[in-house]
């Protein structure tokens, strides 16, 4: 299969400070739903500037990465479970976020960008708040999208990501969202630069629920199989109900 139906490599819990429960309560959803593979993917960012904390602090990964080694000691015979970070890129911190994940030895390294900067302040790119959509859409749409492209292939240049996530959700709820021709070459030089390093990409569920379709949409995940960039499958659930959610939509 071209992916693993069996391995769950995006999931989030109350760490992050937006979802809900317990790790040991996403490593019991896996088991229940037999899968053989769990990976934690907990949100890392640095240097932003927003109304809320929607990642963990320097406290947290170290309560992280306990309790994450107690559970692969108690369920490591029914589960792998790996304990794996999403860094949200910021290329005004990226010796920053270097030198905070020499701190830890990771199963998995997930690259995303969640934070668009406007005049010193940051607003979230997959938000469906009015008080992100209306800046965004200010700085223009098409704009914010190339420029999240194009942070995106610098992450993939810098940073030793293993998996990019969500690649295509950018702007996922403003009415006005269109990627153009240009936007398409740039997700192709993404590729490019994702072979040249043995990164996958993520084919993200969520997408089922917030548009009917995964994340990246058909057409780039075509584009990325013909390519040869290898997949992963990740629920990028919030919830431990959400553990391995639509995973039967999945390619085959």
């Amino acid at each position: 299969m071209l992916i693993n139906p069996k391995s769950d490599g995006h999931v989030h819990t109350r760490l992050c400070h937006h979802a809900a429960g317990e790790m040991e309560e996403y490593v019991v959803a896996a088991i229940g739903k037999g899968l053989e593979e769990l990976v934690f993917l907990e949100h890392l960012e640095c240097g932003i500037r927003y109304r809320e904390a929607t990642w963990l602090t320097a406290e947290d990964f170290v309560a992280y990465h306990r309790e994450g080694q107690r559970l692969q000691q108690v369920y490591g015979d029914r589960l792998r479970i790996g304990l794996g970070v999403e860094v949200g890129y910021n290329p005004r911190q990226t010796p920053e976020i270097l030198e905070f994940l020499k701190l830890y030895s990771w199963d998995r390294v997930g690259i995303s960008f969640h934070y668009y900067e406007i005049n010193g302040r940051h607003y979230n790119v997959v938000s469906r708040r009015k008080a992100n959509l209306e800046p965004l859409g200010k700085q223009g749409v098409e704009r914010v999208i190339s420029d999240y492209f194009a942070t995106l292939q610098e992450a993939v240049e810098v940073m030793p990501g293993t998996v990019l996530c969500h690649l295509d959700a950018v702007l996922r709820h403003h009415p006005e969202v269109h990627f153009t021709a240009a936007h398409q070459r740039q997700i192709t030089e993404i590729f490019q630069g994702m072979l040249g390093k043995g990164m996958a990409l993520e084919v993200n569920t969520s997408g089922f629920s917030h548009r009917g379709e995964q994340y990246p949409a058909v057409g780039i995940l075509d584009e990325a199989i013909a390519l040869g960039v290898p997949l992963v499958a990740g629920s990028d659930a919030h919830r431990p109900g959400e553990v391995g959610r639509f995973f039967e939509r999945l390619v085959g």
